[in-house]
């Protein structure tokens, strides 16, 4: 389809090795491993966006069972910058982490900072938020700040538009998309140490996505990533595009939906095939004051909570739950960092839970069982959600 077509090297850096497969829906579990060690998948990856998670140490990090996490390329190559990264020897030695990284390529930035943007084939121009001070972003630019930060998984630079977007500027982003990765194949200087992974593109359009998914499979990178998605766009478009990607990406390597985070998004994705999720979502909401668990999120600023002296989740292990009340995180939400550091620590737990349970469902042959159970606990009056139900139904579970 496209011209000057370069072939990434399966990396020698990622071995991915399916453990089970559930048998009715598309959902597996698999080990991942990296140069900095060996990540279960279906997984969940806080965003930690300039080299930390808002909240966390990174050894607490480590505690609550978290073995990767993301940071973004476009503001570290802007604050602290990018030879104060390299004198400290990558991320990982610059922010003390021991485990796997993923950088993102400053895609996003299009979409988030579009209006400090200016997107040609070159690559994109950005205005520092910081300083105002110019910087173009190109493909390779991208890369070789990736390759200086050091992460185990390197992201291409993609041409991002909001998932809303329709109209002739979709498959313009999705070719140059492909142009961008061959550009990015061509510039990554550590194949041997850092996996590139491409990223379908193609908006809400059935066909592009297909035609964008099946071009990156002819570079042979170690592992595929589902962009322009969980933008704004109706869950029944979210779906069916999660959907029809899974279907093309091979099942001998890793899938990641970038910017996923809800807790039943989680779920349906994983039962639709993908293997790896980011999102600021359960960091960002302790920070409004709001505990994740699995009747649904908990606003604790809500005034019935004033005189509630019990845990947030009973069930739950984390430290917050067992130390500390409804009442007290009500009194300080919001106003003090402790209150952030609290939920976070209770969120990033409810988190890893979440996908231990999927990855133990699906070895247990049990995940259609877990599925159903998971829905109903959120639901218990059986109002599901129309895409959800019919996302599970078109793998095979019916939840009424």
């Amino acid at each position: 389809m496209l011209h000057g077509l370069r072939m990434a090297k399966s990396s020698p850096a990622l071995q991915f090795k399916v453990l089970a497969e559930c048998p009715v829906t598309k959902a597996r579990t698999s080990l991942m491993t990296l140069p900095h060690g060996t990540v279960e998948t279906p997984v969940f990856m806080p965003v930690g966006t300039q080299g930390t998670l808002k909240g966390l140490l990174p050894e607490q990090l480590e505690q609550l069972g978290c073995h990767i996490m993301l940071g973004n390329t476009y503001h570290l190559g802007n604050r602290p910058g990018i030879e104060l990264i390299k004198e400290a020897g990558g991320l990982h030695n610059f922010m003390n982490w021991n485990r796997s990284l993923l950088t993102d390529s400053g895609g996003f930035q299009m979409v988030s900072l579009l209006e400090l943007a200016e997107i040609t084939e070159d690559g994109v121009k950005f205005k520092s938020p910081y300083d105002g001070s110019e910087c173009m972003m190109t493909p390779e630019h991208s890369i070789q700040i990736q390759n200086t930060l050091g992460a185990d998984i390197i992201m291409q630079l993609d041409d991002v538009v909001s998932s809303t977007t329709t109209g002739p500027r979709v498959e313009e982003a999705m070719h140059r998309t492909i142009r961008w990765l061959d550009r990015c194949i061509a510039a990554h200087q550590n194949p041997e140490k850092q996996n590139l992974f491409p990223i379908v593109q193609g908006g809400l359009n059935p066909e592009l996505r297909k035609a964008c998914a099946k071009e990156l499979i002819k570079r042979d990178t170690p592992g595929f990533a589902i962009g322009g998605l969980s933008g704004g766009e109706s869950k029944d478009d979210f779906w069916k595009m999660v959907h029809i990607s899974t279907d093309i990406l091979p099942n001998h390597k890793p899938r990641y939906l970038m910017g996923v985070g809800f807790a039943e998004d989680l779920v349906v994705c994983s039962a639709l095939g993908c293997d790896m999720y980011d999102c600021v979502f359960p960091t960002r909401t302790a920070r409004f004051g709001s505990a994740l668990t699995f009747t649904g999120q908990v606003n604790l600023k809500h005034q019935k909570f004033k005189n509630d002296f019990t845990p947030v989740d009973p069930e739950c292990p984390c430290s917050t739950c067992k130390t500390y009340t409804k009442a007290y995180i009500h009194a300080i939400a919001t106003h003090e960092t402790m209150a952030c550091h609290l939920l976070t620590v209770h969120n990033i737990t409810f988190q890893m839970r979440l996908m231990k349970r999927i990855r133990e469902s699906i070895k247990e042959a049990t995940f259609v069982e877990f599925v159903r159970n998971f829905m109903f606990g959120l639901y218990p009056s059986k109002n599901y959600p129309k895409w959800s139900q019919d996302a599970l139904n078109a793998v095979g579970i019916s939840l009424l």
